[in-house]
């Protein structure tokens, strides 16, 4: 209702009661209005309820018991603030949890700036996340690659993944390693770049082979070239890479075994290869089956090592993780037999250190363990699904906490510029641990944004190929997937549905082919091909005995037609009846 006197409105509400139900259909104001989120409320709602676990409480309450009563109080405050301040010093505090597997993370991968993640899997697949397009609510993966998906033989064989690694001075391309002889360098979209070639399986001496004969466990970028990668095998040799040559390697190092009864070959468990940061050789250092480790020069020769240690870990158990310091001096490493030990690279023959560790890589050989980017700590998982972030110089743990408790924590990752460390556990669950005062972007970012709504015709998983990041209503012309696989088909144009009838191929050589009408129209007595010649020719009969054409010469003189006629014997023949000679 306006007044007539001024240019001010107001609006007659209805009069309800304060705690009326209909208050609940009224609008509060017009116009739009703009939902803002709560940054803050969003990250307190990631951080972890962390547990002290038992033997920790077990310690402390015994170094309690032994103190004086009248200081127990300040005792407990001064353990509960020392267990704070060391939680504080490691980005440990939240965590983003990715799903996006259906079986056990096997291998995490972040480019150098920290904008993609790769993670794959026992189920063949690799899966993209770009921290920049998620947000709280789509914590979903853009992309599903399988590396052995679209093979040109059209076979639809997955292998598991064992080891996805970007190279580290380019996001471009990773290395991409399968239980497969041949491993692949692929680009930052799941294309294949380089597909490595395999040796010839026939020929004893692996000095002359141009690939590895055997599966693929494990491989890794060269410290300061991106040209180079490096990949362990189960043949017993070690294989330098130019990612630029996929025909044959650069480097064959053959490691002869001397444990009894194995011919002299083992397989390949692990490899490193780092150099100082400061500038200096690089170093080679790997782990085989029968326990051994040794060291190669990174530049070589390779012809044999620079140090061998035969027993550094028990024979027959599967060292899977092993990771060279910053500085290129100090070599970790995890064993299958329980004990992760401390080397030194300038008197390489007895470890410094060894300590007691839950292993995994009985059942996960890809099981692994990491320096922090500065190497002041040492982090790796363990059969309980802790995480163990220890002290580099003596291995004690700093920090023990639980990520997927009762379930075993396979792979771990410290990202440099991010400063956030990344789990993989057998849940196929993906874990990204932050600070929010000490971490940078990834999570935190994502974190960061405004949640978003989105219906759930939205979900990628349902409406897009997650092979090719094709939408479903996207419009795409034919022929312009070039060799994308479909989903309806396999690689070699055959139905994924056994009960759905094959649809007939069109080959260049049919669409050449004429068709019916035009040859009906265009060819002469073409009809004849489709005709039967018995009744052609019998509709033809009375024409020919009213008017005949060839016999009408004989009409008058001969009107009935004579047919010869031959004597009974004259037409037999037998085995008795002699032939006479002319």
């Amino acid at each position: 209702m306006a007044n007539s006197d001024s240019d001010d409105y107001w609006v007659q509400e209805p009069e309800l009661a304060p705690n009326d139900p209909m208050r609940n259909f009224m609008p509060t104001s017009f116009g739009k209005t703009s939902k803002e989120a709560n940054i803050a409320a969003q990250i307190e709602q990631t951080r972890r309820k962390v547990e002290i676990p038992q033997k920790e409480k077990k310690e402390k309450k015994a170094a309690s018991d032994s103190d004086s009563n009248s200081d127990s109080d300040d005792d407990d405050d001064d353990s509960e603030s020392d267990e704070e301040d060391e939680a504080a010093r490691f980005p440990v505090s939240h965590e983003v949890v990715f799903t996006t597997h259906d079986r056990a993370v096997t291998s995490i991968a972040l480019d150098p700036a920290g904008a993609r993640m790769l993670t794959g899997s026992l189920d063949g697949t690799i899966k993209f996340h770009d921290f920049s397009s998620m947000t709280p609510t789509t914590l979903r993966a853009f992309k599903s690659v399988d590396p052995w998906g679209s093979n040109k033989s059209g076979s639809t064989d997955s292998h598991p993944i064992q080891h996805i690694e970007f190279s580290r001075h380019s996001g471009g391309a990773f290395l991409c390693v399968t239980a497969h002889p041949q491993a692949k360098i692929m680009s930052r979209d799941g294309d294949v770049l380089t597909e490595f070639v395999k040796g010839d399986m026939y020929l004893r001496d692996m000095n002359h082979t141009k690939g590895h004969v055997g599966e693929v466990t494990t491989g890794t970028w060269h410290p300061t070239d991106q040209n180079f990668c490096i990949t362990a095998g189960s043949d017993s040799t070690l294989r330098i890479w130019d990612v630029n040559n996929k025909r044959s390697q650069k480097e064959v190092i053959v490691f002869k075994s001397k444990a009894p009864g194995c011919a002299g070959r083992t397989r390949m468990t692990a490899v490193a290869w780092g150099a100082p940061s400061s500038g200096g050789a690089p170093v080679i250092v790997s782990a085989a089956l029968d326990g051994s480790l040794v060291m190669y020069s990174g530049n070589g020769p390779f012809s044999r090592p620079a140090a061998e240690i035969r027993d550094a870990h028990k024979a027959d158990t599967w060292t899977g993780g092993i990771d060279i310091s910053s500085d290129g001096r100090m070599v970790v490493t995890r064993g299958g037999d329980g004990l992760i030990k401390l080397w030194d690279t300038r008197k390489f023959k007895q470890p410094l250190v060894k300590v007691e560790h839950p292993s995994t890589s009985d059942r996960y050989p890809m099981s692994n363990i990491k320096y922090s980017p500065d190497s002041s700590s040492i982090i790796a998982g363990s059969a309980s699904g802790h995480l163990h972030i220890l002290n580099p110089g003596n291995l004690r743990p700093e920090h023990v906490t639980p990520i997927t408790p009762g379930v075993p924590l396979i792979v771990v990752d410290w990202h440099e510029r991010l400063n956030q460390i990344i789990t993989g556990s057998a849940n196929s669950e993906t874990h990204v641990l932050y600070n929010p005062e000490k971490s940078h972007r990834g999570a935190l970012e994502v974190m960061s944004r405004a949640p978003k709504v989105r219906h759930i015709d939205d979900d990628p998983s349902a409406i897009m190929d997650q092979s090719s990041g094709i939408s479903g209503d996207a419009i795409v012309a034919p022929g312009a997937l070039g060799g994308t696989k479909r989903g309806g088909v396999t690689a070699s144009g055959k139905s994924r549905d056994p009960m759905r009838p094959q649809m007939q191929t069109i080959t260049p050589f049919m669409r050449s082919q004429p068709d019916a009408k035009h040859i009906s129209e265009n060819i002469p007595l073409s009809k004849m091909l489709h005709e039967d010649p018995r009744e052609a020719l019998l509709k033809y009969a009375d024409a020919a005995k009213k008017d005949p054409m060839f016999t009408n010469a004989w009409a008058k003189t001969q009107p009935v037609t004579q047919y010869a006629e031959t004597s009974d014997g004259e037409g037999e023949e037998g085995p008795d009846r002699k032939r006479v000679k002319r």
